[in-house]
C-alpha cells in the first residue's frame, strides 16, 4: 500500500521536474543575460516588404541599364542608317538636328582635350620668311617614269617603280636630291585644273579628307576673321564622297566653278591610285605638301573630326612658340608600331599579308619595338592631326 501511495507522488514530482526543466531560467527574470523575456522579432509583413523593395531596386537598375544600352545602339544605328530621317539626326547641318538644338534636345560636344593656346589670334605674330635648308638645298621629285607592265595592262604606279637601291639612296641626305614621292603623271589622284589654280595662292592650309562617302564636312568653330582671310580650308574628296555630299548638304559654286560647303573648298581627286578607300585617304594626309606645294604651313585633321580651335593658335602653340617644324599627336592606345599592326589585323582593316610584309620592311630598316629603355615617350604616333 505504501508503495502504491508513493507512486503517484513520485509521478507528480517527476512531471513537475519536467516542467521545471522546460523553463530552467524562469526565476531569472531580472533582465540579465539569461532573461526569460522573448526577444522582439520583425513583423512578417515588414520582412516581405523589405525583400520586395530590394528586388524592385535591382530590377529597376537592370531595366535602366538596358534602356541606356538600347538608346546607344539606336543612336549608332541611326547615324549609319540609309533612312534620311534617322541619318539627319547626326547631321549637324540638317534641319532635324537644328530643330532639336533649338529645343535643347541635341547633345553638346564637350572639349575633352583642352589645348593650352594663346588667348587672342589677332595678337599672334607670324614669323617671316622660311626656315633655311641647311642640308638639302635643292629637292625635286620624279614625276615621269616608264610604264609598268601588269598582265595585259600597262600603267605607271602612283608611287613610282623605284628599285630597292633607289630606296636606300633616298635615305641618304645630300645637298641636291631627286626622289620618288608619288603623284607621277597618269598615276592617279588627279586634281581639276580649276582647283590646281586655286591652291597655288594658299600659303596657310587647313586640310581634311572624306573618302568612300562615309561623312559630310564638319564646319569649324571659333575661327577668327583673321584666320578666315589667311587660311585655305580644303576638303579632299573622292568621287563617291562627292556624290554623297551632293545628296546630303548644299554645295555652292563660285564664278570659277569651285565647289564650296560652308567654309570648306571641295577638292575632288579623280582616278584613285588604289582600290581601297583607306589607302587612298592616306595620299592627301601624308603627302599634303605634294598636293598643295605652295603651302608654307598646313594642318591636317581627319574628316571625322571637327576643328574647334583657331588654326593660328595651333600653329603658334606647336610650331612657332618653340621653333618646331613638325608636330604630330601621340597615339592614344599603342606605343609600338608592331602593336598597331596586330590591332589592324584583328580589325581586318587591311590585308594581313600586306601588313606582315610592311612590318618586315620596317624591321629590315632597323625599327625595333618600342620599350621603356628608349628616350622617347612613345614609338607610335596618331595621324589624325598633322601640323
Amino acid at each position: 500500500m505504501d508503495s502504491e501511495l508513493q507512486r503517484p507522488v513520485s509521478f507528480r514530482l517527476s512531471r513537475r521536474g519536467d516542467r521545471n526543466n522546460q523553463r530552467p531560467f524562469a526565476k531569472d527574470d531580472g533582465g540579465g543575460l539569461f532573461s526569460s523575456v522573448r526577444l522582439p522579432q520583425d513583423n512578417p509583413m515588414k520582412v516581405v516588404w523589405k525583400q520586395g523593395f530590394i528586388r524592385l531596386v535591382i530590377v529597376a537598375g537592370i531595366l535602366w541599364m538596358l534602356l541606356i544600352l538600347i538608346v546607344l545602339l539606336f543612336h549608332i544605328w541611326s547615324c549609319q542608317s540609309s533612312f534620311s530621317f534617322f541619318s539627319a539626326i547626326c547631321n549637324k547641318e540638317g534641319k532635324v538636328f537644328i530643330t532639336m538644338d533649338l529645343l535643347g534636345l541635341a547633345p553638346k560636344a564637350e572639349h575633352r582635350c583642352p589645348i593650352p593656346v594663346a588667348g587672342d589670334p589677332e595678337k599672334i605674330v607670324i614669323p617671316e620668311g622660311r626656315t633655311p635648308d641647311v642640308i638639302v638645298k635643292d629637292l625635286t621629285f620624279i614625276e615621269d617614269e616608264d610604264l609598268v607592265n601588269i598582265g595585259s595592262q600597262s600603267f605607271p604606279l602612283f608611287g613610282g617603280n623605284q628599285s630597292w637601291l633607289q630606296r636606300e639612296e633616298s635615305f641618304k641626305l645630300k645637298p641636291r636630291m631627286k626622289v620618288h614621292c608619288g603623284f607621277l603623271q597618269n598615276g592617279g589622284a588627279d586634281m581639276n585644273p580649276v582647283d590646281i589654280e586655286y591652291v597655288k595662292k594658299c600659303r596657310f592650309v587647313v586640310a581634311s579628307g572624306i573618302f568612300d562617302g562615309y561623312d559630310v564636312p564638319h564646319q569649324p568653330s571659333n575661327i577668327s576673321i583673321r584666320s578666315k582671310k589667311l587660311f585655305c580650308f580644303l576638303m579632299v574628296v573622292d568621287e563617291v564622297s562627292l556624290k554623297f555630299i551632293t545628296r546630303n548638304v548644299t554645295i555652292k559654286k563660285d564664278k570659277d566653278k569651285g565647289m564650296w560647303v560652308g567654309i570648306w573648298r571641295l577638292i575632288p581627286l579623280k582616278h584613285q591610285p588604289y582600290d581601297e578607300p583607306r589607302r587612298n585617304g592616306k595620299v592627301p594626309k601624308i603627302l599634303t605638301y605634294r598636293l598643295f606645294p605652295q603651302a608654307q604651313y598646313s594642318i591636317w585633321i581627319d574628316g571625322k573630326m571637327e576643328l574647334i580651335v583657331d588654326p593660328l593658335l595651333i600653329l603658334e602653340r606647336y610650331l612657332w612658340r618653340d621653333k618646331h617644324t613638325y608636330a604630330i599627336a601621340q597615339h592614344k592606345h599603342h606605343r609600338s608600331i608592331y602593336e598597331e599592326a596586330d590591332a589592324n589585323k584583328r580589325r581586318k582593316r587591311y590585308a594581313r599579308p600586306l601588313i606582315d610584309l610592311h612590318m618586315k620592311i620596317f624591321y629590315y630598316d632597323g625599327m625595333e619595338p618600342w620599350s621603356l629603355k628608349k628616350n622617347t615617350i612613345s614609338g607610335m604616333k596618331g595621324d589624325s592631326i598633322l601640323i
